[in-house]
């Protein structure tokens, strides 16, 4: 059946410091909420807002108004209670798909399809064009690459290409591919800026039957002649929004336009903007449209401010949450690359494990960081936003916004990073 969208009203893609002028008065303190006296940033508990923009609040730079009120959520528990389950139409046993990638499924600990997963898996089996509007953490990844991997097994000569906005998505996508096809003779290569190309031009060399890459990198190799789109017949455009966000957009024209005239295009997407309409309208055959966002974060997600007093330091009150005990595995964002990498040496100055992840490290840096905070062995990782689309990080107990969100978009991918697979996590807003 054809879904439609949930259309997601969302402000300007721009991305810039954003400062609070609110003034109203704080009249809750964090520390004590959670038995620690000792913190005296403030908190301002308001019912959840769905604003996104307000007349007395943080700007951006092109004069849009951010409603810091759309960054409280302390109805976790209320809305917990009226959630209804999830019973999916489908098992994974149900999908006519080959019985090794089913043991695949099974070994990975897949229990029972997502929604995403059950409604998204039979339409791509039937080589529909897809557009997927779905929350970040709802398996996504798993809903185009399980019908795909089937594609491969079925035919040994296909030929897919993946395309993420970041480096960091990509390699997470092609991680979980290979997982998958562990023993079953599906060849891939993972082709990203920020590392040497030559390594990525040899593989391409061989056989692959999946590509996954990032448009810029992507585009540089098929203008050297070691990519050929004329030879695949499907792509995926995962978190396309962002993509359209970092300025992508014209190297997606550029990919598709490569491609056969007839390929099989599955699109997927956190919101629903006029340009992506478009985009859809340019790259898609006759899509069957599945949007499952109910909200713009999830209902498990705990979200609130933490006010500034004049005179008070921003490091010091966050020195104050982050030994808590609870703060045991927290992501941190910050506006700048310089910004980043100065807080994340001031807060390993003061004791704490922590590292950065930006883009003035390189690829090997970025994954390095980003494993060891994946791994546990780090507390904190401090982040731009290159981190905050699409990366599934377990456990992640708290997202802070040191800076403010450029846009309340920028917003709802970083609070994503916590709260996943039905987990509880918390979001914290300097203001």
């Amino acid at each position: 059946m054809n879904k439609k969208y949930n259309k997601s009203r969302g402000p300007s893609k721009t991305r810039s410091q954003v400062r609070s002028k609110s003034n109203r008065k704080s009249h809750s303190e964090y520390g004590q909420a959670s038995g620690n006296k000792a913190f005296t940033g403030h908190y301002r508990r308001r019912p959840n807002a769905n604003r996104y923009y307000s007349g007395n609040k943080g700007q951006n730079k092109y004069g849009k108004k951010l409603d810091i009120s759309a960054f409280i959520n302390k109805q976790v528990a209320i809305t917990q209670e009226n959630e209804t389950s999830f019973i999916p139409e489908h098992s994974f046993d149900d999908f006519n798909i080959n019985a090794n990638l089913k043991n695949a499924i099974l070994k990975k600990g897949y229990e029972t399809p997502t929604p995403i997963q059950d409604e998204m898996i039979p339409h791509i089996l039937n080589g529909k064009d897809v557009v997927g509007i779905a929350n970040t953490g709802t398996g996504k990844t798993a809903a185009f690459l399980i019908p795909l991997i089937n594609k491969v097994l079925n035919n040994p000569s296909e030929k897919i290409i993946i395309v993420a906005p970041t480096r960091e998505l990509a390699n997470q996508i092609h991680q979980e591919l290979r997982a998958f096809v562990s023993g079953m003779n599906v060849f891939s290569v993972c082709c990203v800026g920020g590392t040497s190309i030559v390594p990525q031009m040899r593989s391409l060399s061989r056989k692959n039957n999946f590509v996954i890459g990032t448009p810029g990198r992507l585009k540089d190799l098929i203008e050297r002649k070691k990519l050929n789109l004329h030879e695949i017949n499907t792509i995926v455009l995962d978190e396309a929004d962002t993509m359209l966000d970092m300025g992508f957009i014209h190297d997606m024209r550029y990919l598709v336009a490569k491609m056969p005239a007839v390929h099989h295009t599955l699109f997927f997407s956190a919101t629903l903007s006029k340009e992506i309409e478009k985009l859809i309208s340019a790259f898609l055959n006759d899509p069957i449209h599945i949007s499952l966002k109910t909200r713009d974060t999830a209902h498990n997600i705990e979200q609130d401010i933490i006010k500034m007093r004049a005179g008070e330091q921003k490091i010091e009150i966050l020195h104050k949450l982050l030994i808590q005990p609870d703060f045991n595995k927290v992501l941190i964002f910050g506006r700048t690359k310089h910004g980043v990498e100065k807080l994340s040496r001031d807060l390993f100055k003061k004791g704490f494990s922590a590292e950065s992840i930006h883009g003035n490290k390189n690829y090997n840096q970025r994954q390095r960081a980003l494993a060891t905070f994946k791994e546990n062995k780090l507390q904190i990782l401090v982040a731009t936003d290159v981190a905050a689309r699409g990366l599934d990080i377990p456990n992640v107990s708290h997202v802070i916004n040191y800076d403010m969100p450029g846009t309340y978009e920028d917003y709802i991918h970083r609070v994503g990073r916590t709260g996943r697979w039905g987990k509880k996590g918390k979001a914290l807003t300097f203001v």
